[in-house]
């Protein structure tokens, strides 16, 4: 066991560390972020997707559901009607910042070290996975992604693909993206009374389009744990002629899950 899982001053040294050379290290990257925002919507619809705000998770509090969407809102709030021109970068914590009480943010789940715990301004992963699910359906390149060691509860109403998300924690957990194309782009998240809404848009239409897929997933024990496995592809298409210009891997997953899983051979 580590130090850091075996006492939480060192746990806190150790988080503030890699904070502060995160901190320096974006600060020396050669990167020039996204920061500025356009109230008009951009005219062509790039991808949009939605997901269900509250959820049951497992044996959880729904309090934290609920503060989650409070912080979900603060956090949209920072991002949307976000540009992303050519040559610049997103990053989720250059924009929402470092949350606290005094901003407003709750008590919400994190995901830590093989469990689930609360922390304040917990639930923004359900932020990042949206913006990193509509991004997989664009040219954008993803510069900086993380995803969660663990898998902590069985699927309920589940929409998307195991592991297609993006974990995020700030601030050297980050998801950041640039575009290297010659359009200009712009993420737009708005809510309702049961999804949290994003979409991303750009100034042209693009000459491809993309769909993002699953295959050979599944679950396995070993030594008495369960893992589960799959994969993440897309398929880029001409927008002209129909045809398929690409077929790629793009992630290759395998964690631990935390939950007991049946009919495994």
């Amino acid at each position: 066991m580590l130090l850091s899982e075996r006492y939480k001053s060192v746990y806190v040294f150790r988080v503030e560390q890699k904070r502060l050379f995160k901190k320096v290290s974006t600060a020396f990257d050669g990167n020039k972020y996204a920061v500025s925002k356009c109230e008009e919507e951009l005219p062509i619809r790039v991808k949009r997707h939605q997901s269900v705000l509250i959820r049951k998770l497992g044996n959880s509090d729904i309090t934290l559901q609920h503060n989650k969407v409070t912080n979900l809102k603060l956090a949209a709030e920072k991002i949307d009607k976000v540009v992303i021109k050519p040559g610049e970068t997103f990053s989720f914590w250059k924009l929402v910042g470092r949350t606290s009480k005094k901003k407003g943010y709750k008590e919400g789940m994190c995901l830590s070290m093989g469990e689930v715990r609360t922390g304040v301004g917990g639930g923004l992963c359900q932020l990042s996975n949206l913006i990193y699910w509509m991004v997989l359906h664009t040219p954008l390149q993803v510069t900086e992604r993380y995803r969660h060691s663990f898998d902590p509860f069985p699927d309920n109403g589940r929409v998307l693909p195991f592991g297609s998300g993006a974990t995020v924690f700030f601030n050297y957990v980050d998801l950041k993206f640039k575009n290297e194309t010659p359009y200009t782009f712009q993420i737009l998240i708005y809510f309702d009374d049961k999804y949290i809404k994003g979409e991303i848009r750009s100034d042209k239409e693009l000459d491809e389009s993309y769909h993002v897929f699953e295959k050979n997933h599944k679950f396995i024990e070993k030594d008495g744990k369960y893992y589960r496995e799959n994969e993440i592809w897309r398929t880029v298409i001409d927008r002209v002629t129909g045809n398929k210009v690409e077929e790629e891997l793009l992630i290759k997953n395998h964690c631990e899950v935390k939950y007991k899983v049946s009919g495994i051979d």
